[in-house]
């Protein structure tokens, strides 16, 4: 009760947020909470994952007013740990719902709303039985929101399942809002994991069609065509917060990155001259085609920091003057350091915002799923970086030809480079405006809490 007026005191907030566990998932739903948190310091956020993912990430730091609220290790320990992507999603979707819901019902104070990513598809079904709205979060891009959502197109045109090999340049026009797309470039859905996984991930597309909001980690102005689509799709608000990666924490026009060796390395290279080189976290290229890799970047004579996950011992005898490798780096802050000229990704979609947002070329080289269009955005839609031709194909790409490829793409002297560098820089400036006050996605943000406070 308000002490001066008399009347019931506004119920505080408290959004219950449950990522898919999976870094990338993790990574961009932590940084739309923090976003949330920072703009309205009264709300409560209670962060759901298991025991497990609280250990790697109880060190990092976060606002006082997000919580971590923990449930068992469900998923088996063997699907946690190997390459079982189709077990690892079973397993999500039959054993965490569950204890979600005994640990959503035990939340003091009981959440008022729950922010979920899209993947953890019975989450809306949850938020029913328990008469509290939830916004489903897209943490990939809206085009790849689209293609899922209207996979029967496919279907419909012929084009699923279909042989890339013959047909993988076949062009796809018919996706709302979707620009032309090359089969080839579609998310993997054509052999492997993405043949057996397709229809887990359209489900989790659809399943945002009995949600109360969609929020989408892109940026307006990186793809407006296929967010208006979805506007006048859907009966609810669509919201682009974009980029959620954590670009509210850092100063990216210093000119010096940190305290960290890799940053004392990077403070002594000249600018521009360092090709930053990170794979991603999840899978990798063959042992075989790594060789390459690791054999034309040397040869290349690029200075480089290198990502490596685990002990690759091809890299072990790295001589500093050329470059530098790390198991872990404060990859935004490292992208926006002076020294960097080039970014290698696997075109994972936080890689890419982030690529971005601090206005690096980008050379990209996808290696599963969503890799494959955005990889496409970035060297054909957007023009702020290249790609490999041969990537996806069957046989290596050789030392030679990635030698010459990498020493073209960091050269900021050519026609070619200044021309990729000043279209980078106009994207860059993009994102700037978004986030900045009044911006796209700055001004969403404020709708989105308002909305959800008028939802209780």
């Amino acid at each position: 009760m308000d002490p001066i007026s008399g009347s019931a005191a506004p119920r505080r907030i408290h959004l219950a947020a449950l990522p898919y566990p999976g870094r990338g998932h993790i990574n961009a739903l932590m940084n739309l909470c923090k976003l949330l948190s920072l703009r309205n310091p009264n709300i409560l956020i209670s962060f759901i994952v298991t025991d497990e993912w609280l250990t790697f990430l109880a060190a990092d730091p976060k606002p006082q007013n997000i919580r971590f609220a923990t449930f068992p290790n469900v998923i088996p320990s063997e699907l946690r740990r190997a390459n079982d992507f189709t077990g690892f999603l079973r397993s999500i979707h039959t054993h965490m719902e569950a204890p979600v819901e005994t640990l959503l019902h035990r939340l003091d104070p009981p959440p008022t709303a729950i922010l979920a990513d899209a993947f953890v598809t019975w989450a809306v079904q949850l938020g029913k039985r328990l008469s509290v709205p939830v916004a489903s979060l897209w943490p990939m891009s809206a085009t790849v929101f689209s293609i899922l959502y209207h996979f029967d197109l496919l279907k419909e045109n012929g084009h699923f399942p279909a042989d890339l090999s013959e047909r993988g340049e076949e062009i796809v026009d018919y996706f709302p809002g979707v620009s032309k797309i090359c089969l080839a470039d579609l998310p993997s859905f054509f052999s492997g994991d993405g043949l057996q996984n397709v229809e887990s991930a359209v489900n989790s597309a659809r399943s945002v069609d009995k949600s109360q909001f969609f929020i989408s980690t892109s940026v307006y102005e990186l793809e407006s065509s296929v967010i208006d689509a979805l506007k006048a799709k859907f009966p609810f608000p669509v919201y682009t917060i974009g980029p959620s990666t954590p670009y509210f924490e850092l100063e990216c026009s210093a000119p010096n990155g940190g305290t960290d060796d890799y940053f004392r390395w990077l403070d002594s290279q000249a600018e521009g001259s360092v090709l930053y080189i990170s794979q991603g976290s999840y899978l990798s290229v063959s042992s075989a085609q790594m060789d390459e890799i690791v054999a034309g970047v040397e040869s290349s004579g690029v200075r480089f920091l290198w990502v490596v996950r685990g002990d690759d011992g091809r890299l072990k005898d790295v001589d500093r003057e050329t470059g530098m490798v790390v198991e872990w780096c404060d990859q935004l802050k490292v992208l926006c350091h002076r020294s960097v000229g080039g970014f290698w990704t696997h075109g994972g979609w936080n890689s890419t915002l982030e690529g971005v947002f601090a206005g690096v070329p980008m050379l990209a080289w996808p290696i599963f799923w969503d890799q494959f269009p955005n990889s496409k955005k970035i060297a054909e839609d957007w023009k702020v970086g290249v790609r490999l031709k041969a990537v996806g194909g069957k046989d290596l790409v050789r030392r030679v030809e990635i030698a010459e490829f990498v020493k073209r793409f960091m050269n900021s002297e050519s026609d070619e480079g200044r021309e990729l560098r000043n279209r980078v820089s106009e994207f860059q400036e993009i994102c700037r405006r978004a986030v900045a006050k009044g911006g796209s996605s700055d001004s969403n943000i404020d709708a989105f809490l308002t909305h959800i406070s008028g939802e209780l």
